[in-house]
């Protein structure tokens, strides 16, 4: 099940004994608990109709007498079960502490109990250790086996970059902050796309936009501390004018601001890359840059696709080979016994734009 489809169901009060959160997005999953509480209690109810567990500390039994009990002050409870993982049973290779047998007690408990649930109690699990992608993949359906006899698991995947865009603007306009598109696409692209940072940031902007003052990708990138990709591209036009004073000055603010310079190597490269691969496949426009990647599988939005589609028009094709060919040599030379990271970084400026 959906986060959407999850909400769909709290709106027409179809509410199921037990649920599994299943994943580590953030932002839906404060929704989706939001949206269960709307739909079982009221305001009133709330002090005495929640109970919280944290299976680090307590037991699936505790946890089940807790929901078998009755209470004298609520007729309808949620009980909030958060590190639902650490209610399986050790593998081989984790400490061996005992607890294996009785955390299939806990599951056979689990079943038995959902057979018969007590009416007007609603169990909610929540697994946000793992996530969906990469090898923690296993574990996630390590959990979702354990956890089988709940019918009811939300899935809680990260959201793609354009579907985070189009919240994000709704965020923004909720907290009546105006901000530019290149602004809102900067916001989205620095902070990977992850709403709940994404929430917290534009609740920030919106004490910065009292007045009616607009926020512009300068302003984002000044800010929001994960902006700093903006600095980077910049620097990427100026080696593409060949402006070497220009390139040289925005290695020392990337300098001065902390920049991790290894890891604004890694951006250039990756841009250089695409630029050289959109070069090589003839593509003449953002939009054909953009769904050429995008039918690769690899993510790409609107302002991304602009930033490469300028980067390949501002190079030839030799220079972008030339390019990475200096990248190779600069992340060789960051890896290897040297002086200062800055040196290499200048050395790469230099050489660029002779």
């Amino acid at each position: 099940m959906t986060p959407v489809q999850f909400q769909a169901q709290m709106k027409r009060k179809e509410i199921a004994p037990a649920y599994l959160f299943l994943g580590a997005e953030g932002y839906q999953r404060a929704r989706c608990r939001a949206a269960l509480l709307d739909a079982m209690l009221s305001a009133e109810e709330r002090e005495e109709g929640i109970a919280r567990h944290d299976l680090g500390e307590s037991s699936l039994a505790e946890v089940i007498d807790d929901a078998r009990a009755l209470s004298l002050f609520a007729a309808r409870r949620v009980l909030l079960i958060s590190n639902a993982e650490a209610a399986l049973p050790r593998q081989k290779g984790d400490d061996d502490d005992g607890d294996g047998e009785s955390a299939e007690d806990g599951a056979a408990l689990l079943a038995a109990y959902l057979k018969d649930p007590s009416p007007g109690v609603v169990l909610l699990f929540d697994a946000q250790r793992f996530e969906f992608e990469g090898d923690e993949r296993k574990k996630l359906e390590r959990v979702g086996k354990f956890y089988s006899a709940i019918r009811e698991t939300v899935e809680m995947r990260r959201i793609p970059a354009e579907e985070a865009r189009v919240e994000a603007k709704a965020l923004a306009l909720k907290a009546g902050v105006t901000i530019e598109p290149t602004a809102l696409d900067l916001l989205v692209e620095s902070l990977g796309a992850d709403l709940a940072r994404i929430a917290v940031e534009i609740e920030k902007l919106s004490l910065y936009a009292v007045g009616g003052r607009t926020i512009s990708a300068e302003q984002v990138s000044l800010l929001v501390p994960e902006a700093r990709a903006t600095t980077i591209f910049i620097l990427v036009n100026a080696l593409g004018r060949r402006d070497r004073a220009r390139g040289l000055e925005i290695l020392d603010t990337l300098c001065r601001e902390g920049e991790y310079l290894p890891l604004a190597l890694t951006f250039l490269s990756t841009q250089f890359r695409l630029a050289l691969a959109a070069k090589e496949a003839g593509l003449r426009s953002a939009g054909q840059l953009q769904g050429h990647f995008s039918k690769a599988g690899v993510a790409m939005w609107g302002s991304r696709a602009e930033q490469i589609y300028q980067t390949m028009s501002r190079f030839s094709k030799n220079q972008l080979e030339r390019a990475l060919e200096l990248v190779f040599t600069a992340d060789r030379d960051l890896r290897s016994a040297r002086p200062d990271d800055r040196i290499v970084m200048e050395r790469f400026v230099l050489e660029l734009t002779a």
